[in-house]
């Protein structure tokens, strides 16, 4: 037998014993393929169908179908004077949108202007202290030598410098990330999408422009001491926020508060009236600064968490929780240290001590400070400490022209006769 018939033999037994197997198999996975099996031979491939066989829709169906439905009629696309759009029912959030009114307020309460009490109360401040002097040097007709359109002139001008700074704070606070999740604080016109970025650079830049073309004025009125006044005023209230190293990225924060809002400011607007200065301007002006660099600190230690993510570096996320209260509680005593200084020797003017009228208010504030350290806390006691600094240098204010008024009254009645 040759070796192809062997092989030919081998090939059925081969067969058999495949299929052998397969027959025996009752459960398991046999049983679950041979019904996988059965089901797919059930199956009808496209190719094989008939055409006769698929199901159709009788051509007259179709046509009474069509009878119901309106004829397509084609129109025009180009807009015409008849063409006009639904008002939706729900505004959409665009600025041409909004009306006058709403845009004024939302201007105004981006400026920030509870704010003004740190520019205000220093002006104030060192007018009142002008006229004092002139007072007690001249009796009465140191009145003449006041000048109110000076006051009122100087005022718009270190209102409009502080607004203008809060503008720009705000568009590079924008650009370099900071504040973007803060809800706490005012202003962030940009960050709410409220204004585009341009703008707010821009009328923080003219406010900036009117408050130097007004101190311009004054300087021509004065003398050249009161241009450098207004001259390191402007170049702080830009730079403090402005360029990629801002003064309020420095740590150099406070230093500059205290300057602004302190002793230039004071000593500014009692130059305005008297064309000279003075040591106890000086000592006076140290008050409101401290005050003010109190304000911001705290401020800064609400925003700790939202600086450091944007890489702004202060002094209250520099040092810990404990240095920053301690900080913050020596400014406050100082300028309290300062008003007894003032008003407790022998011939001083003691009414000025009525500030101590505020005292319950500082125990509220020095009472949140210790006893918070959520950003939600320390906004209510930066509240209380710009309203303390409004209140103390209020009466710090009255008292000062009540000590200059009260002993030249009997001198009044005088004044009045021909």
């Amino acid at each position: 037998m040759s070796q192809q018939e062997l092989t030919n033999k081998e090939q059925p037994a081969k067969e058999l014993e495949s299929t052998e197997p397969r027959d025996h198999i009752s459960n398991g996975k046999g049983t679950q393929r041979e019904s996988e099996i059965r089901a797919s031979s059930q199956i009808v491939t496209a190719e094989s169908v008939q055409a006769e066989e698929v199901p159709t829709i009788p051509l007259g169906s179709l046509q009474t179908l069509s009878t119901l439905q309106p004829e397509v009629s084609v129109h025009s696309v180009e807009a015409g004077e008849a063409v006009s759009t639904p008002t939706p029912l729900v505004a959409q959030p665009a600025e041409y949108r909004r009306s006058l009114g709403e845009w004024l307020r939302i201007w105004w309460e981006g400026m920030r202007p509870r704010y003004l009490v740190l520019s205000v109360m220093p002006f104030l401040l060192g007018s009142a202290l002008a006229l004092v002097q002139e007072l007690g040097l001249q009796g009465p007709l140191g009145l003449g030598r006041w000048h109110p359109q000076r006051f009122l002139v100087g005022l718009v001008a270190v209102m409009l410098l502080q607004l203008g700074a809060n503008l720009i704070n705000d568009y590079y606070d924008y650009l370099r990330g900071i504040d973007t999740s803060n809800t706490l604080g005012p202003g962030k016109l940009i960050q709410q999408g409220l204004i585009k970025p341009t703008r707010v650079l821009a009328l923080g830049l003219a406010f900036l422009a009117g408050g130097s073309l007004l101190g311009l004025l004054l300087t021509l009125s004065t003398g050249w001491p009161l241009l450098i006044f207004g001259l390191l005023g402007l170049l702080i209230a830009y730079f403090y926020s402005a360029t990629r190293r801002a003064l309020s990225s420095l740590m150099l924060g406070l230093p500059a508060t205290f300057c602004v809002y302190g002793p230039l400011i004071t000593l500014g607007a009692y130059y305005l009236q008297r064309v000279q200065l003075d040591g106890q301007a000086l000592l006076y002006s140290l008050i409101p600064g401290l005050l003010a660099t109190a304000f911001v600190h705290v401020n800064d230690m609400r925003d700790v968490e939202d600086d450091a993510q944007a890489g702004k570096r202060t002094l209250a996320n520099t040092l810990g929780l404990g240095l920053n209260r301690t900080l913050f509680l020596l400014l406050l005593g100082g300028a309290y240290l300062v008003l007894l200084s003032i008003g407790l020797p022998h011939n001083a003017p003691h009414l000025v001590l009525i500030a101590l009228w505020t005292l319950p208010t500082l125990v509220v504030v020095v009472s949140g400070i210790v006893r918070t350290d959520l950003a939600s806390g320390l906004h209510l006691v930066m509240r209380d400490t710009l309203k303390l600094e409004a209140w103390f240098i209020a009466l710090l204010v009255v008292a000062l022209l009540l000590s200059a008024i009260l002993p030249i009254l009997p001198q009044l009645p005088s004044l009045a006769l021909p």
